[in-house]
């Protein structure tokens, strides 16, 4: 073996899983590993995998698959490979190592072990929420308490969960510009029956408010000015903590940090969004009064079958008290299509709540059976010609409405987060309204057009989801 000794970590599926490969590169590095961003001459290939839906877990084979062609050891990680440890290892040999989250403090004599050709026995996976003994509110209480300023006394996480415990940072950021994810907690406590999360990821567990707050303030001194908070479910934070108000405590003291101009919150379930963390969101300075609210659908009896709760009506309501608190906050949300039991009139209800919402970002899925979830189970399974047709048909109303909706932000003035180099000297960046990735882009035309900086601008026009804006 080499004394210099490369990893190259691959990256796929959301924002908490991009968390989690800046915690192992920070852990790589600390046990000597020289990351580099090719795969072409690296020891070892890392891939962080999505095994969410089945297109993520087939872009994750893909993935691995590649890395094994560039020659290098390949190990595979993150969600795909704890929720199936030894069935992949077995189904694709191509992998030198299968690892799961309980590898993740070890992962520099994983990594060595891999190089130095010892094998490693992928784990056999279970439901993640039985393999604790005790609930995540007596492993608070049983910690150790640590006096935090305007917080009162918190314990500290036990060793090795992920997040790591206590207020020292382990992270390394693997790309630059002013935007970062910032995890609230792992895991997720909902029973819904679609969703295999909380079998693979766990039980849900907040970090402490003096460790979240610790990273912000790390990240900022690297240069982040916005924070998107991530989680399973961002509404649930604090409740482990005895503390069910612990995030609207924390949005205020997060927008004060220093350097940081934004706060955003994502993935917050309907249900949960009590009325003092809706006010915090959409009217504390600093916070962008976005609100990414997990609705799925809006049909009463689908959401009963999803173990969901609402309808059309009352999330037409809670839009109504977002929007008298913060006319021109920001709405995106996802929906499945074709659930199992879905009528023709369940799909109706959904088509008129979107056209009621004025939503500015929307994502279509057609349902798909996923592997141990109640869903699998159920009757009435919906013809797959059916359920494309419903995608297709639902997607192009929902590319229509946001479309108007960006339509209406002409004229009014927003605050854009500049981001990158545009053509003709223009900059691209995003306004409170818009989350990275999963919504559009503000196009600024002006003069010295200061990037990682927020302008004021007045919107010019649009182009579906997308602005058009000059400086004010």
């Amino acid at each position: 073996m080499s004394t210099r000794r490369t990893v190259s970590l691959v990256t796929l599926g959301c924002a908490r899983n991009e968390v989690d490969s800046e915690e192992l590169a920070a852990r790589m590095e600390g046990a000597g590993w020289d990351l580099t961003e090719s795969a072409d001459g690296a020891d070892v290939v890392v891939v962080n995998t999505c095994g969410f839906i089945e297109a993520a877990k087939k872009d994750s084979i893909d993935t691995l698959l590649a890395a094994h062609d560039s020659g290098a050891k390949v190990v595979a990680a993150g969600c795909m490979a704890e929720r199936y440890g030894a069935e992949l290892a077995e189904a694709l040999p191509e992998a030198d190592a299968v690892i799961g989250f309980d590898d993740y403090t070890d992962i520099g004599d994983r990594l060595n072990d891999v190089l130095e050709g010892r094998a490693h026995a992928a784990h056999t996976p279970r439901d993640r929420r039985t393999l604790l003994p005790i609930s995540p509110v007596e492993r608070h209480a049983s910690a150790p308490a640590v006096a935090i300023p305007g917080h009162g006394e918190t314990p500290d996480l036990p060793a090795g969960l992920a997040p790591e415990s206590g207020p020292r940072v382990l992270r390394r950021r693997l790309g630059g510009g002013p935007v970062a994810p910032l995890k609230l907690a792992s895991g997720c406590d909902r029973r819904c029956t679609f969703c295999a999360i909380p079998a693979f990821r766990g039980a849900y567990v907040s970090r402490q408010p003096a460790e979240v707050l610790e990273e912000a303030r790390w990240l900022a001194g690297h240069g982040v000015r916005e924070l998107v908070l991530v989680s399973e479910n961002s509404t649930s934070y604090g409740k482990d903590l005895g503390d069910l108000r612990a995030l609207e405590k924390l949005l205020p003291s997060l927008a004060a940090v220093d350097g940081v101009d934004r706060v955003r919150v994502s993935y917050l379930q309907p249900a949960e969004l009590r009325p003092g963390l809706l006010e915090v969101i959409a009217a504390t300075p600093g916070v962008a009064p976005y609100f990414d609210l997990s609705f799925q659908h809006a049909s009463g009896p689908v959401l009963r079958s999803m173990r969901r709760f609402g309808d059309r009506e009352r999330f037409l309501e809670l839009l109504d008290r977002i929007r008298t608190l913060a006319p021109e906050a920001g709405v995106r949300s996802n929906f499945i299509v074709g659930f199992p039991g879905e009528s023709e009139d369940d799909y109706e209800e959904l088509a008129a709540f979107l056209t009621g919402a004025r939503l500015d970002a929307v994502g279509v899925f057609g349902y798909s059976d996923e592997d141990g979830t109640e869903a699998a189970t159920l009757p009435g399974k919906v013809d797959q010609d059916e359920v494309d047709r419903r995608v297709a048909e639902l997607t192009a109303l929902a590319d229509e409405l946001t479309a108007q909706r960006a339509e209406d932000r002409v004229g009014t003035e927003l605050h854009v987060l500049l981001e990158d180099k545009a053509d003709d000297g223009a900059a691209e960046g995003r306004g409170e309204h818009q989350a990275p990735e999963v919504d559009g882009t503000v196009l600024v035309h002006g003069d010295g057009l200061p990037l990682g900086e927020i302008v004021r601008v007045r919107v010019t026009g649009s182009d579906g989801v997308d602005l058009v804006a000059a400086v004010s």
